[in-house]
């Protein structure tokens, strides 16, 4: 059974999360991706995991996702970066930790290392979609849903069975949380997990990432037909084995 906690962040926001310690051990920060949220196999599969290894461990929901307070389109990259490293400091304070960054949470883990980066002793990254908002959304947007997403402020963009609702001050908002552009000088291992058939984000992004850390050990794993969400069996065993080489 996992167990969920709220924290208040101010009077009418409180998120919801996991937090599971044993003294003195290094904590794994699991960040998950747009419109997602913690009932997912991902974070169940690195909780076990983290009670298997007697690590402590930390998840978030941002807000506007899963059981957390406030409305998806009133959220931003600012906003859940500030939720994340409000979460971090509070519940983890000076300890070591290695982060893990599903998606749109690999470009949320990249932004905690402007805050953290000597506490963070290893960055894993599943599908990472730095700066998506931009260079996957908008630059592929057509004349006319640019045009309504400037209108009426939001766009009900469909995506194979989903609808995600992406709201003007959402694009706006990515363009002022670049991270591709910033190298991080951390001697860590730094390994980016690709599924070699994610139809959302392309492998490329994690190459990206990569260039960002020049003295880290680096690592990408390609997944033979993985998809964006690697949450099967076969490749969550693949994202542990490299968690654990991580640690």
């Amino acid at each position: 059974m996992t167990h969920f906690k709220y924290h208040k962040i101010s009077k009418n926001k409180k998120i919801r999360f996991i937090w599971n310690v044993y003294k003195g051990a290094p904590f794994i920060v699991f960040l998950h991706g747009f419109m997602s949220d913690l009932e997912g196999k991902k974070p169940n599969t690195f909780l076990k995991f983290a009670k298997k290894n007697k690590l402590s461990f930390l998840a978030l929901e941002y807000s506007g996702h899963g059981k957390s307070s406030g409305k998806f389109i009133n959220g931003n990259i600012t906003k859940w970066n500030k939720e994340t490293s409000t979460l971090i400091k509070k519940f983890i304070k000076k300890k070591e930790f290695i982060i893990v960054g599903s998606s749109m949470g690999a470009w949320l883990a990249l932004k905690q290392f402007q805050e953290f980066k000597s506490q963070i002793r290893g960055f894993l990254g599943i599908g990472a979609a730095p700066e998506f908002l931009e260079n996957l959304m908008w630059k592929k947007f057509s004349k006319k849903m640019k045009s309504e997403t400037i209108q009426k402020g939001i766009l009900q963009l469909k995506h194979g069975n989903y609808e995600y609702p992406i709201t003007l001050q959402l694009i706006k908002d990515g363009r002022k949380n670049k991270v591709l552009n910033k190298k991080i000088n951390t001697k860590i291992t730094v390994t980016m997990v690709h599924g070699q058939k994610d139809e959302v984000v392309p492998v490329s992004y994690s190459r990206k990432v990569l260039r960002i850390f020049q003295k880290a050990k680096q690592k990408l794993v390609i997944v033979k037909n993985g998809d964006h969400s690697l949450s099967s069996q076969k490749w969550l065993k693949i994202i542990l084995k490299e968690l654990k080489l991580i640690i």
